[in-house]
């Protein structure tokens, strides 16, 4: 089967072409930097069978990040049959740079002009097939957001892949281009392959190819003492780009493009509208509040019991639907209910139905008792405590995506950057950060588009912060139960906060890092804000179903096993003796007992009553998967509670019953919640982190999770509780920053020994 590589510049439409060829469901944003490491699928509908491989978007083919080296590598060793490079036609100068570099591979090269539509709409005529005989490769207009003329591209690929073609510069007016010869020239007779690329690269003093092939650097040398040695001060690689970038402007755009006057006030104009957008939304005044703003309207449509607080106000359903299913579905009397709460109602209902249907079938089939108890009371009460939240985590993750998709999210980036800087945080940083929102693990991934290696480190370090999808059924529970037990107005307000401390503490603890260990210089930030455009409901449904299979995958497998271990381990004593409606003695019970203490500071530890433990275990259960968390409080609720007391599967309910059991306070649940959000993540993020971090670097990843988490809380427990605690708090914490304002003058050498300054 022949292989063919996408490439392409970021936000160029890449991903998406590779969706709508493959049926893939790669991630797709209206960003750059989604990419960051290859995919693969296999074409089905043209003349034969193709495998695609979608590399990650870049600028240039030069190794500065690991998404370029990632890029090139594949290009240069894999050697595709045919080289698939995307352009955004409603950019192609800045576009048409990275294919000058791919047109100096030996490679069959066919280019796609995407976003063909976009340029028709705004009046501007590109002359495709001039540009295809200046380049000297095959030029295909489609559309990948439209599916347009999409056959034709592979179909093109396919004929083209079966031509040999030779390797071509736009270099050949350069004042280098003598030097070019003659190392292109000697790379040939060595038989090395696409020897005009890294003929340039080594002109270019390309890092990689000086430590790839030093032998040919004596002809370099030797050019310098012969030519021109007074060319050689100048930067070459800035001198070999801008040739480039000469060659673009006035012999291929001119060429080839007729752009139609378009007023600047015109309001029918894409760029105008996200210009007027602009100056609203990334404004230094009010781009951050308009963003916390948003984020809060999400979470109230998500989360709340009281919709647009129409309770509040005085609004109702009155007396006409009590008794029926829209009391309880609908509103309660705390209010109207939110889509999202009405939804994860639904839901419960049906699970809770299902959970009681199979006790009643087993029951009449004198089923043993313990196997009752193992089906309904453990696995079915851990699993539908985790299905009950899917509704809200899907509906939260269409919101982000809808976010992202629309160009939103790149400009959050960008404010954040305008913000941060000074503290030497990039805004790049910020955009694996915010896909956080979705899963720590392709965040984690993502981090590969910074090009410092430290500050790759810190990002990696915060992206749990940012809450996960995994982590949405303990806020869930803990914050509904928190409206119940202690008066909360609303559980939509509690979960906008903790998303707000979430984000703070990654903020807070990335500019202490980057200010200590993790200092180095200030990375750039250049980044082209995409213009908005409506969100594509099918990338949006392919988003929605990804998360459902591995939501449900997770269930099914993670949270399975561990429900029935956590049942094992509650209902036999360490001599294996089966304990049916008690939970004493139980190893469980042991275990839990003997960590208890170690939470005392963070609330639910030892001042909480002998069944405090339940919190403790919760807690580790955790570290497996973020939602075993309310399903481990669901299977110990409904085991302690079943001589009487009944509680459904829902993890809510369970929540309540526990704090009514173990006495725990308003203070304590606030910080269970913070700690398992901060605390370190599932074993998913906890091994990409392994995977992505340097050698000796993950151990003190995994204390840092440790360390924040248990500060983060017990600054909550102890402030809520002792007000006076904040006090002492202020104070250690002032004496932490002097401590790493005198070490950065010491390690910077502006401070001696014996603490004078130099």
């Amino acid at each position: 089967m022949k292989k063919f590589a996408l490439i392409g510049n970021p936000n160029s439409g890449k991903t998406t072409l590779f969706n709508s060829l493959t049926g893939s469901t790669a991630y797709v944003g209206n960003w750059p930097g989604v990419t960051v490491e290859k995919r693969e699928g296999v074409y089905k509908k043209g003349s034969e069978q193709v495998s695609i491989v979608d590399l990650p978007g870049i600028y240039s083919l030069s190794p500065y990040s690991p998404e370029e080296i990632i890029s090139r590598d594949f290009i240069l060793h894999n050697k595709p049959d045919c080289i698939i490079n995307i352009i955004d036609a409603t950019n192609l100068e800045r576009n048409l740079y990275l294919t000058l570099q791919v047109l100096e591979t030996n490679i069959p090269v066919v280019v796609a002009l995407n976003m063909i539509d976009l340029v028709k709409k705004e009046g501007t005529k590109i002359n495709e097939k001039r540009l295809s005989e200046l380049l000297g490769v095959p030029v295909v207009p489609i559309s990948a957001l439209k599916e347009q003329n999409l056959n034709a591209l592979v179909e093109e690929s396919i004929k083209t892949s079966n031509t040999k073609r030779e390797a071509w510069t736009s270099l050949n007016n350069s004042k280098i281009n003598d030097l070019i010869e003659t190392l292109n020239k000697k790379l040939k007779e060595d038989k090395v392959d696409n020897s005009l690329f890294h003929a340039i690269k080594l002109a270019e003093n390309d890092e990689k190819e000086i430590q790839d092939y030093p032998k040919y650097l004596r002809y370099i040398e030797e050019y310098k003492i012969n030519f021109d040695d007074e060319l050689f001060h100048q930067d070459l690689e800035a001198l070999i780009a801008n040739d480039r970038y000469e060659y673009i402007t006035e012999s291929l755009v001119s060429e080839v493009i007729t752009k139609k006057e378009v007023d600047y006030y015109d309001i029918k104009s894409n760029s105008n509208i996200s210009n007027k957008i602009d100056s609203v939304l990334t404004n230094k005044w009010v781009g951050i509040p308009i963003f916390f703003a948003l984020l809060f309207v999400i979470f109230h449509l998500v989360f709340s019991e009281d919709l647009f607080y129409l309770h509040s106000l005085g609004v109702t359903f009155g007396n006409n639907f009590e008794g029926t299913m829209f009391e309880g579905l609908f509103y309660t009397s705390n209010g109207i209910n939110s889509v999202g709460v009405i939804l994860m109602n639904f839901v419960n209902s049906i699970t809770g139905g299902f959970s009681e249907w199979i006790r009643g079938l087993m029951e009449g089939a004198n089923v043993q008792s313990w196997a009752v108890g193992l089906v309904c009371d453990g696995v079915f009460s851990g699993i539908f405590a985790v299905i009950g939240f899917l509704p809200q985590i899907l509906l939260l993750f269409l919101f982000f995506s809808i976010l992202e998709d629309s160009g939103y999210m790149a400009r959050v980036a960008f404010i954040l950057d305008r913000a941060l800087r000074k503290f030497g945080v990039s805004g790049k940083a910020f955009m694996p950060m915010i896909m956080g929102f979705g899963c720590s693990v392709p965040a984690m991934i993502n981090t590969r588009s910074l090009s410092d290696e430290k500050e790759r480190i810190a990002t990696i370090r915060v992206i749990p912060f940012f809450s996960c999808g995994a982590k949405l059924p303990i806020l869930v529970a803990v914050a509904g139960s928190m409206v119940i037990m202690f008066n909360v107005p609303n559980a939509d307000l509690i979960t906008f906060l903790i998303y707000v401390l979430g984000m703070s503490v990654a903020v807070l603890t990335l500019i202490l890092m980057k200010s200590t260990t993790m200092k180095g210089e200030k990375p750039p930030f250049i980044m082209e804000l995409p213009q908005y455009h409506l969100p594509q409901i099918k990338a949006l449904m392919i988003h929605l179903w990804d998360k459902i299979k591995h939501f449900i995958k997770k269930a099914f497998t993670i949270i399975f096993i561990s429900t029935i271990f956590i049942w094992v381990l509650q209902h036999f004593t360490w001599d294996w003796q089966y304990i049916d409606n008690s939970i004493d003695k139980s190893i469980l019970e042991s275990l839990g007992q003997f960590v208890q203490p170690l939470f005392t500071p963070l609330g639910f530890g030892s001042q909480l009553t002998s069944l405090g433990w339940v919190f403790a275990v919760a807690a580790i259960t955790g570290l497996i998967a973020k939602e075993q968390v309310p399903a481990t409080l669901t299977i110990l609720a409904v085991s302690i509670g079943a001589s009487g007391i009944d509680v459904e599967g829902n993890g809510i309910d369970a929540m309540v019953f526990m704090i009514n059991q173990t006495g725990l306070t308003f203070a304590g649940a606030l910080s269970f919640i913070v700690f398992n959000l901060l605390t370190i993540p599932c074993f998913a993020a906890v091994a990409t982190a392994r995977g992505e971090l340097r050698r000796g670097t993950f151990k003190w990843t995994l204390l840092f999770w440790i360390a924040t988490s248990y500060i983060v809380s017990s600054f909550v427990y102890t402030v809520i509780t002792w007000w006076w605690s904040l006090f002492i708090w202020l104070v250690v914490i002032t004496l932490v920053f002097i401590g790493i304002y005198l070490f950065n003058l010491y390690r910077d050498g502006k401070l001696n020994i014996k603490g004078l300054r130099k």
